[in-house]
């Protein structure tokens, strides 16, 4: 991994293990050549593993004995670029213990806001080609002064070649910009910032990889300017607390979300809230997405205020990437924000903050960005020369290097064309940085996608692959595993061999074909996407299979809430199959429930349904409703029953928990049967439904406790930010079937 000092590591651990020899950077990984005793060296070798930077990433070590000269000491040779191979590029690394020492102790740094050393700060965002030097890098306008300079040429210190060193004498400064002109003191620019927000104002702020908007988490004012600048009505935000303690007073905390949250990545961890902060924060859901500060401005920031929370979300417009250009950020937030805080580095990669959760005790990635990107995941099949161009929403691409694959940062959902410039220039980039000399290309069967038709058009050798399949492909390349497995892939929407829409699908499955087992029945979906804007939409397709013309007498609320006029279009739709094409998607199940129960009837941002349908649940009957199995999975029974529970008021909470079991006990029952029929036990589970935290945790724990094998993605995400991995996969293992 370059970036996070491995180098100097080696020196010094061959120096106390008294060897010679030369450490190299080449675009092939690490080369070691030391010479002494062999016990030395077996203790060096042992010291590797052992006391690596935390950053690094040892996939292998390859030991090879020769016969060479004598050296006299030991020594670090300048990096080499002498092949079309690759070593790793660090991701981002969140500001050390040491160097926050250092802001205090630190003449030439006291205070200094882009401090860094060999064992954090900037990586990727500031990359620009390989091998990782000063000069390859957004660093290389800032000339060393000559105390930087001493550092970055001493072996023995803690700063030596790191890329991004500077100090207050020589490196970016921030400038801060309000209404009444520009503030280049770094104390008055915190000290106006500080009263902005403590005083109900919002800001626009410079970060590693992209501009965010921020503003106190307690205000409510504050938090709604925050809503109106960025034109997004209900999804929460994510919240920077000051410090762990923070954390703790507004959040429940687990051990192994404190280690997520302390970690050197620093993602947005998904945890359940103790204590309020203003209503338009998390927005009913009973979780806050919390983070702890990365970047040295962050303490520097909270080192002087009261505030403990501050809403930091992406600075963007509505679907738009997160802004990276200081001229955008302030013609599009100079006259919204209070203030836009720039500094004079320019970013070379966006990277939005990735977003992470915990089931049990084992981290779940839901958004995989900075301090993740660009770690490759290993595969056992050879991906070289792939090009994965992932799906619509959420979208990630990746690119295959021998045996490696390199997913991308969160593009976002390609719908616009400012999305679609950024996936391609980042696609770009990605075959540039990592020596990909593209040969075929593959991408999702539906022909709509912006993603399909990039690939179509970029001239490559095509493959489309079904969408489920790639869900199920990408957790099994993820582990290893290129056997058949039991595919059970759950989320919103992909296109099916048969023309339909899939989403609620049971394979049988290995990584270059599957046989689908069985399925939920399919329902009208009345306006195609439009029904994803509108849940009640779905409901009314599921009720209307069962009572036909008598579902205006069912006295349940919801129904009553929709006027006559949308009512009868939506069931001309459904009885002439106009504009309604079927699905099994279990996406639109859980929309039509969380409709059906008053929870949301027209959401205001993707899969905000079944999430309020989740975060209804309560604690209490653990019981299920009754489906049919023949041979596909009827729904039919169990929405009679919701139906009379709804007029018999029983709780929502009752009937959410109620349906969420019908769903595990749905897993539980199609698994059992397809072990028995195929012999299988291993149980893949993938699809953004499963971002559900009560439905993965509870369909696990079913599982497990019938001796199943469970595999779910943890490296990607299991939502279609991660279907490009498994696309990735399949081409590959195609190719080789073909070869």
């Amino acid at each position: 991994m370059q970036g996070v000092g491995f180098r100097p590591f080696i020196y010094r651990t061959a120096h106390r293990h008294q060897l010679k020899g030369s450490v190299e950077n080449r675009n092939d990984g690490v080369h070691i050549l030391v010479q002494g005793h062999r016990s030395d060296i077996d203790a060096f070798l042992q010291s590797i593993h052992l006391e690596k930077p935390e950053a690094s990433t040892i996939h292998s070590i390859h030991t090879v004995w020769v016969q060479d000269g004598s050296y006299g000491d030991f020594l670090i040779l300048p990096s080499s670029n002498d092949s079309k191979e690759i070593t790793q590029v660090s991701p981002d690394i969140a500001v050390c213990h040491e160097c926050l020492s250092d802001l205090k102790h630190q003449k030439h740094r006291l205070d200094y806001p882009f401090i860094n050393c060999t064992n954090c700060g900037p990586r990727f965002t500031i990359i620009q080609d390989l091998p990782y030097d000063r000069s390859q890098t957004t660093m290389s306008p800032f000339e060393m002064c000559s105390k930087c300079r001493s550092e970055y040429e001493d072996v023995m210190n803690r700063r030596f070649h790191a890329q991004p060193v500077a100090c207050n004498d020589c490196g970016p400064q921030y400038v801060l910009h309000t209404s009444g002109g520009i503030r280049k003191d770094l104390t008055d620019i915190l000290t106006k910032l500080i009263s902005i927000l403590e005083h109900g104002g919002t800001a626009a702020i410079k970060g590693i990889g992209g501009y965010f908007l921020a503003c106190d988490a307690t205000n409510s004012e504050a938090v709604e300017k925050i809503r109106r600048i960025k034109v997004r009505e209900s999804k929460p935000f994510a919240v920077l607390f000051s410090h762990l303690d923070a954390v703790r007073e507004y959040n429940n905390l687990s051990d192994a979300e404190e280690a997520l949250l302390t970690s050197w990545k620093r993602p947005i961890v998904l945890l359940n809230a103790r204590k309020k902060l203003a209503p338009g924060v998390s927005m009913g859901f009973p979780t806050i997405g919390a983070m702890l500060p990365y970047m040295p401005f962050h303490y520097l920031l909270f080192q002087r205020t009261h505030l403990k929370a501050l809403v930091l979300t992406s600075g963007n417009i509505s679907e738009e990437p997160i802004i990276i250009d200081d001229r955008q950020a302030i013609d599009t937030f100079g006259t919204r924000c209070d203030a836009v805080l720039t500094y004079n580095r320019r970013i070379e990669n966006r990277v939005d903050d990735s977003v992470t959760m915990v089931v049990g005790t084992t981290e779940r990635l839901l958004r995989r960005s900075r301090g993740y990107v660009p770690s490759p995941i290993f595969l056992k099949t050879n991906v070289n020369g792939i090009i994965a161009a992932g799906a619509e929403l959420v979208n990630c691409f990746c690119v295959g290097k021998g045996h490696q694959a390199f997913m991308s940062q969160h593009i976002g959902d390609l719908k616009n064309l400012e999305t679609y410039d950024f996936y391609t220039e980042s696609l770009a980039r990605f075959n540039r940085l990592f020596r990909v000399e593209p040969q075929m290309v593959v991408c999702d069967m539906h022909p709509d996608y912006l993603s399909t038709r990039f690939a179509e058009n970029s001239g490559l050798d095509l493959l489309q692959v079904q969408h489920h399949h790639a869900h199920i492909a990408s957790c099994m390349a993820e582990y290893g595993l290129d056997e058949d497995v039991i595919g059970i892939a759950f989320d919103g929407i992909g296109l099916g061999d048969d023309g339909a829409i899939w989403g609620g699908e049971f394979l049988k499955s290995d990584l270059s074909s599957y046989e689908r087992f069985t399925h939920f029945d399919y329902v009208p979906m009345p306006g195609g996407d439009a029904a994803t804007f509108h849940p009640w939409r779905m409901a009314v397709a599921y009720l209307h299979r069962i009572y036909a013309g008598d579902l205006r007498s069912l006295d349940i609320p919801f129904l009553r809430e929709i006027t006559d006029p949308h009512f009868q279009t939506v069931i001309q739709m459904i009885e002439k199959g106009i504009h309604s094409p079927l699905t099994s998607s279990v996406g639109r199940l859980f929309d039509a429930v969380s409709a059906m129960l008053g929870l949301c009837r027209a959401p205001a941002f993707h899969a905000e349904a079944p999430m309020r349908l989740e975060a209804a649940i309560s604690d209490g009957f653990d019981g299920h409703y009754d489906v049919e199995f023949s041979p596909t999975i009827a729904v039919d029974r169990m929405f009679e029953q919701l139906v009379r529970d709804i007029q018999n008021k029983v709780a929502v909470g009752v009937i959410a928990r109620k349906f969420h079991q019908t769903m595990v006990f749905i897993i539980e029952r199609v698994a059992t049967t397809m072990r028995d029929q195929y012999g299988l036990n291993k149980v893949v589970l993938s699809g953004g439904t499963f971002q559900n935290r009560y439905l993965l945790c509870q369909a696990e724990h079913r599982l497990r406790a019938l001796k199943f094998d469970i595999y779910f993605p943890r490296d990607v995400p299991c939502n279609d930010g991660g279907i490009a991995l498994g696309q990735l996969a399949i081409a590959s293992k195609k190719r080789e079937s073909n070869s």
